[in-house]
């Protein structure tokens, strides 16, 4: 099965994911109707929420001349214990591509296995590659190429920040992490990394001279029951406005969204002149969309 997929951002070469980048930034600006996928069907399976990821392969591959089919657990057999490759077999006979945002990582590589068409990771416990897109085409956007900057990662070292780790090493920046100890990213992934990423606890550090900041929620889906003890372990790490002036004049902030004011991002930081956050969502849609032409029409 040849088909090409996207899992993590490792899925790409340096030099398609720049060009991934531009592309977004061609579409976001192309003016009248542009439909190189007309007919086309998208898949989405969902077994977690979403705004943002669904929203933007809907609307994307609609803007793209096809259409989109979702389904959570409760819709398929899936929800009633289908194996997964069964699934990626049947649903890869009758769609051109398939978005999963699942739990486990492992879930969609081996969605991936076995089946015949393009599969998008949409998030999972390990990566969410989708927003890293948006991300840098924001960061592209505003400031040119990343390379040779400073990213400041504050917070949880969750897919989020894991993806900015492949990030990273892909785009030749420094990614420098703070998070509470006992909630690292993964060793072997910082290994892999190598010189692109410093990991401390210290939120201080890694603000200052930082070109760009990144946080996330503390409490991630599926960890609601942790959130108390979460918040006690993250509080030192939210990003203020005493925060953002250690960085370099002119740093951006960057959250993925939804955000809790007073929790990982204070409200003059998220509504400020750091924030790019409206423009980093909409740019989802960009994204997607030269995701989707190059996963489907080259």
């Amino acid at each position: 099965m040849n088909a090409r997929h996207f899992l993590t951002l490792t899925d790409l070469s340096p030099d398609e994911l720049r060009a991934l980048i531009q592309r977004a930034g061609e579409l976001k600006r192309l003016k009248g109707p542009y439909e190189p996928l007309k007919n086309r069907l998208l898949g989405m399976i969902f077994e977690k929420a979403s705004t943002r990821t669904r929203v933007s392969f809907e609307a994307g591959i609609v803007q793209l001349g096809g259409a989109a089919l979702f389904l959570s657990p409760r819709d398929s057999q899936l929800g009633r214990g289908e194996p997964i490759e069964d699934t990626a077999r049947v649903l890869s006979r009758m769609v051109d591509a398939i978005v999963l945002r699942t739990h486990c990582h492992r879930t969609v590589q081996r969605f991936a296995e076995f089946s015949r068409v393009p599969v998008i990771n949409g998030l999972t416990d390990r990566f969410h590659p989708c927003q890293l897109l948006a991300d840098l085409q924001t960061w592209f956007e505003h400031r040119g190429d990343i390379r040779g900057h400073k990213v400041a990662w504050i917070g949880d070292g969750n897919n989020m920040c894991q993806s900015y780790i492949k990030a990273a090493r892909l785009l030749d920046f420094h990614l420098h992490i703070a998070c509470p100890q006992g909630y690292e990213p993964e060793a072997e992934l910082l290994a892999w990394a190598g010189d692109r990423v410093t990991l401390d606890h210290d939120p201080e550090a890694a603000a200052t001279g930082a070109d760009l900041v990144v946080t996330d929620v503390w409490a991630s889906m599926g960890q609601e029951q942790e959130r108390q003890q979460r918040l006690a372990a993250f509080r030192r790490f939210q990003v203020t406005p005493e925060l953002m002036a250690l960085a370099h004049d002119g740093a951006l902030f960057m959250h993925c969204l939804p955000a809790h004011r007073g929790e990982e991002v204070s409200a003059e930081v998220l509504e400020g002149p750091w924030s790019v956050v409206w423009e980093e969502a909409e740019n989802r849609l960009h994204a997607q969309k030269a995701l989707l032409e190059f996963l489907l029409s080259g």
